[in-house]
């Protein structure tokens, strides 16, 4: 693993690559009307796998199911499944500014995982603060009066901490199981093929696979699939593997943030005083998290 520090290049992608994670809570729960959750999930694996595969082979990188790594990448993909199975559904239920403000809480579940199940990934004072602020934000951000809590908001909250949690399983196993000798390219295949083996037959047994389903919705499922999916991730694996993990991982706090502001923008989220320190404390907790202790 390189230990080069991330560049301007790198850092303007990382950026946007961000601006889109953003952007497609939005785009999931706009296609949600045309499309069910679990159809969009199993349509969405499946059309990003070719594209993966020709990127293997134009840029030459190995990709090996056969390395000791099968198992625990079927699992890996088990978990992928049903982690946008709970996420597309959050958005079905809920605002796209609750759901991405719950489900980025993810590196607090990681560290938490870690500090068990990690060695030399141990919990340390900035670690331990951005937990603390992250949970404080995550209550915020979850907080209501009884009265105007409905049960739509009660599934998706529960919805988006169970898609967060799998999506913290998956980072623990990529660092834990046989999956560390595998590519980053092989991981992300095992996630794309198992997904989209599993859902796509099962989505097909919904009486409402399809719902109001045009032109519209088409144009943006299919920048989902080619221009986030394939694209961005695609450019997220070549930063990752010229540039620090640690470099790369403190842009994770900047995704909620614009999820928050596209789900305000296209959506009309309501923020309020509350929202938004809900966003601040959480963006700063996983800050904190990410951050490189300085070693004296």
């Amino acid at each position: 693993m390189t230990s080069k520090s991330v560049n301007g290049l790198a850092a303007s992608f990382l950026i946007i690559f961000s601006v889109l994670l953003g952007l497609n809570q939005v785009l999931v729960k706009l296609v949600n009307v045309g499309m069910h959750p679990v159809f969009q999930v199993a349509m969405r694996s499946t059309l990003a796998i070719l594209p993966i595969l020709i990127y293997c082979y134009v840029t030459k990188k190995k990709i090996d199911f056969f390395d000791g790594s099968f198992f625990p990448g079927v699992i890996a993909g088990i978990l992928f499944a049903i982690e946008f199975i709970f996420l597309f559904s959050a958005l079905d239920y809920s605002t796209v500014t609750r759901v991405s403000l719950i489900f980025y809480t993810m590196p607090v579940w990681l560290t938490l995982g870690a500090h068990f199940l990690i060695k030399d990934d141990k919990l340390n004072m900035n670690k331990s603060l951005g937990l603390i602020i992250a949970l404080t934000g995550l209550i915020l951000a979850v907080y209501q009066p009884i009265s105007s809590y409905s049960l739509n908001q009660f599934y998706g909250d529960i919805f988006s901490i169970l898609a967060s949690f799998c999506w913290a399983i998956i980072a623990i196993m990529l660092k834990t199981s046989r999956l560390t000798r595998s590519s980053p390219e092989t991981q992300l295949l095992y996630q794309l093929i198992v997904s989209g083996i599993i859902l796509l037959p099962i989505s097909l047994l919904l009486d409402d696979f399809i719902r109001d389903l045009n032109t519209q919705l088409i144009l943006i499922f299919s920048f989902q699939v080619i221009i986030i999916m394939c694209m961005g991730f695609i450019g997220w694996l070549w930063v990752m593997s010229r540039y620090s993990a640690s470099s790369t991982s403190s842009f994770a706090f900047l995704t909620p943030i614009f999820g928050v502001l596209f789900g305000w923008l296209i959506m009309d989220d309501v923020i309020n005083e509350q929202i938004y320190l809900s966003l601040f404390l959480t963006c700063l907790g996983i800050y904190l998290i990410n951050k490189k202790t300085n070693k004296i």
